[in-house]
């Protein structure tokens, strides 16, 4: 393209040559500058070249981006499930099947859960997208050197004292690494995703509710498919391929974003606002998480300890805490959250109804008020969080804060309650300040509202006053008898509860005068004479209804009871009366009857599980009786007659000794073939500790065991079939089991006596060594099932054992 000639005039001849020289230059310039434009388009086109390329790839691969994310993170949030139940389990043979091991666990995935999530934030906010890919891909490869999972060299039995930070520091340099990397892969997924051009990039927080899918299957997955099929060893294997295959797959997710730009500059050339969250908004978040968070182990403790102790109870509640989540994050979060914000106080006050009101006898049904309530209050807290959640840029941030909000309220809830409360103190208190996350929520002010509180404060007076023995004028007239007076003033309040549910403060107000109603009435004319908790549940003292007798309770279940009075109700004094699973014709007196034959003499007998020290009193002069408790409360209830008024200890076996800890340790460090009887009574409960009945487990009894000794289990439950499983561990270790099912026909069964049927298992050497217990009375062979795998350290099958019980054998 060359510029227009304009008409000149002539020039002389030497002019004329630096004129060309001029119009040369000009005409350069001129050609410059017409071409100009073309020049930027080829500029252009070739620097759209790559971008085209770009653009051309991620087209290609546009139908697998979304699908290829959201697998990633499903497996990522499995494997994390996966991995909890999996090595807490290998853990216990060597610490203990304790309660405190379970809290400080929980405390050790809680923290790393949160060191991930604040290591994911770190890099997003700091780090280009493929620097933060190539950092996480290595820490990923890392982690394959502590595959197999497996607890590290060096940690092999705890020391005498600080065991909770030494189980930390099992559970760190075991599994420490594998842990956190797979922690932080889902907000780091969701802050790639963010970074693509994606239509769904704009809302990452979708793929959380994948996130929880993972984790809900996973949950279901382990107790009821995993560990009745596999041996931990498969499991470890199998996690191990499966963590390597995550890798492959974030290299996938990684290629996809590898020329993204960084997240926060990316949205703010799109123009979306990005303004860093507040102090304040932060605060708000952990509250949101951090009740539902403790509310969930309050409920899980309450519903185990004052409803009914079921095997895998706690998988309920656990999975619906997940399932809120998959709900609150999905595309029908409101209308899912404005459900909740109307169902929840009809569940709260149905919650409180089954507390006073008759009709709710059913187990069932009581468990469903339960988590129904605390279904629906998980639902708004959620949905409140979701709902407040950041803008995709600080998608990494909003995680962290969520992440030490759940931490704090498992903290709060497993460690710090049961060391405040001798009750589950923390259910109704977490419920109360759940009601004040709903949404609206304003402190009264105004005209009115001095008087509105002074009004509700006479309400509480009115209400309390007759649990402190003052009489109200009228209203007492009214409903004569406390607990009437109760049902009324319950009924009322919930009435007002809900016509309040709009004002999340008075509406928690109103429902707080509930539980402290309930539970000043509860101390009127109460048969609880003591409560005590510790790691281990919640101990209860109760006087029988004729009050004859002293029980002690640990959660739902019996663990001894004394007579105190006679049947003619005066003061019975002397030798305890043997009573509950170890009176005089019962199965463990006969086997310790037969210890005696074998032994020819006097006999030392090891009891694991010493409840209330019943079985000291069959204690014969010259005896020796030996206890392994893990529990320094049950310890001290049964050794302080003069406080909670159990004797059997200090009147039969005053010299009895006893040792703390975990049996299945200590009882290992005791002579070899020094009992002639070891009853191993720590399966009254429906929540059997495993690992003192598994093949390791027996072949340590069968070493402290006499050459004519014998090991009684007592394996009474009321959703479980052990019977055979102590059959097969036994015959693993060589030894012959004889099982003993008592009935009504027995002469000495008396459920208003305390004195009731069970059933026994015993193994020894040599049939013969049963003696008199081959011939009597409803004691038969135990044969080994072969269809059944031996439990061991590395494989058990609970749920096996609730199907044999429930078909009835």
């Amino acid at each position: 393209m060359s510029a227009k000639k304009t008409p000149k005039e002539k020039k002389p001849a030497a002019k004329k040559k630096s004129e060309t020289v001029a119009e040369k230059a000009s005409k350069k310039k001129a050609a410059a500058v017409a071409e100009k434009p073309a020049s930027r388009k080829k500029a252009v086109a070739a620097s759209e070249q790559p971008v085209a390329r770009r653009m051309s790839s991620r087209t290609q691969f546009a139908g697998v981006l979304l699908p290829l994310f959201m697998f990633a993170i499903f497996v990522s949030a499995a494997l994390l499930f996966f991995v909890q139940p999996m090595f807490a389990k290998m853990v216990l043979p060597r610490l203990g099947g304790t309660p405190a091991v379970w809290s400080v666990a929980m405390v050790f995935f809680q923290t790393v859960l949160l060191a991930g999530y604040a290591y994911a934030h770190f890099i997003t906010k700091n780090l280009q997208g493929r620097q933060a890919v190539m950092v996480h891909l290595a820490i990923m490869a890392i982690a394959i050197l502590f595959l197999p999972l497996g607890i590290a060299s060096g940690w092999t039995k705890p020391p005498a004292s600080g065991e909770a930070f030494w189980l930390l520091g099992l559970f760190t340099v075991s599994i420490g690494l594998p842990f956190f990397a797979l922690s932080a892969n889902g907000p780091l997924l969701q802050a790639w995703f963010a970074r693509t051009d994606h239509p769904a990039a704009k809302d990452p927080y979708f793929l959380y509710a994948a996130s929880n899918v993972g984790s809900f299957l996973a949950l279901l997955a382990y107790p009821f498919v995993v560990e009745p099929l596999t041996r931990l060893q498969q499991q470890t294997f199998g996690w191990s391929a499966v963590f390597i295959f995550l890798i492959v797959l974030l290299a996938g997710c990684g290629y996809l974003i590898w020329n993204t730009k960084d997240l926060k500059q990316a949205k703010a050339e799109a123009g979306e606002k990005t303004d860093k969250p507040a102090w304040s908004d932060a605060v708000v978040w952990i509250a949101l998480a951090a009740i539902p968070s403790g509310l969930l182990i309050a409920v899980t403790s309450h519903i185990s300890t004052d409803v009914a102790a079921v095997p895998f109870l706690w998988v309920v509640p656990l999975a619906l805490y997940l399932l809120t989540f998959v709900l609150v994050f999905s595309r029908f979060a409101p209308y899912v959250h404005q459900i909740a914000v109307i169902v929840q106080p009809l569940c709260i006050a149905a919650l409180i109804a089954s507390q006073v009101f008759e009709g709710f006898d059913s187990i069932f049904w009581i468990l469903t008020i339960h988590i129904a309530a605390f279904f629906s209050t998980a639902l708004v807290c959620h949905g409140e969080l979701a709902r407040l959640r950041p803008a995709p840029a600080h998608l990494t941030e909003f995680y962290m804060w969520m992440s030490a909000g759940g931490m704090l309220g498992g903290i709060a809830a497993a460690l710090i309650a049961p060391q405040i409360f001798n009750w589950v103190a923390e259910y109704p208190i977490l419920i109360v300040l759940a009601l004040l996350c709903r949404p609206g929520w304003v402190w009264p002010t105004g005209r009115y509202s001095a008087v509105f509180w002074i009004l509700l404060a006479l309400v509480a007076a009115a209400a309390l006053a007759p649990a402190f023995g003052y009489k109200v004028p009228l209203l007492s007239d009214l409903a004569p008898g406390n607990y009437t007076y109760m049902k009324w003033v319950i009924g009322i309040l919930l009435v007002v509860s809900i016509l309040l549910s709009f004002d999340s403060v008075k509406y928690a107000y109103v429902i707080a005068l509930c539980f402290l109603t309930i539970k000043a009435y509860e101390n009127i004319d109460s048969r609880t004479r003591f409560t005590e908790r510790s790691f281990f549940g919640v101990h209860k003292i109760n006087d029988s209804y004729d009050r004859r007798f002293r029980v002690l309770l640990h959660g739902t279940t019996i663990h001894g009871a004394q007579r105190i009075l006679t049947n003619d109700y005066k003061p019975y004094v002397g030798r305890p009366e043997l009573t509950t699973y170890y009176y005089k014709s019962a199965a463990i007196a006969q086997a310790v009857a037969q210890a005696r034959v074998n032994k020819k003499g006097p006999i030392t007998y090891a009891v694991v599980g010493l409840g209330t020290g019943t079985l000291a009193c069959h204690k014969m002069e010259k005896d020796q009786v030996h206890y392994y408790e893990i529990d320094p409360t049950t310890i001290r209830i049964a050794t302080t007659p003069q406080r909670y008024g159990f004797s059997f200890i200090s009147q039969c076996a005053p010299d009895a000794k006893i040792t703390l800890g975990d049996a299945r340790l200590t009882i290992a460090d005791a002579p070899d073939g020094i009992y002639d009887l070891i009853v191993v009574d720590a399966f009254s409960s429906d929540a059997i500790p495993i690992h003192l009945m598994t093949k390791e487990a027996i072949e340590i009894y069968k070493k402290k065991l006499a050459p004519q000794g014998i090991l009684v289990l007592h394996i009474s439950n009321r959703h479980l079939e052990l019977a055979s499983v102590v059959a097969g561990v036994g015959a693993a270790n060589g030894m012959v089991a004889r099982t003993h099912n008592t009935v009504d026909d027995d002469d000495e069964v008396n459920d208003d006596d305390y004195k009731f049927s069970g059933t026994v298992t015993a193994l020894v050497k040599k049939p013969d060594d049963f003696g008199a217990m081959n011939e009597a009375k409803h004691w038969k062979d135990e044969p080994v099932d072969p269809t059944q795998w031996v439990w061991t350290d590395d494989y058990s099958n609970v749920l096996g054992a609730m199907i044999r019980h429930s078909r009835g054998y």
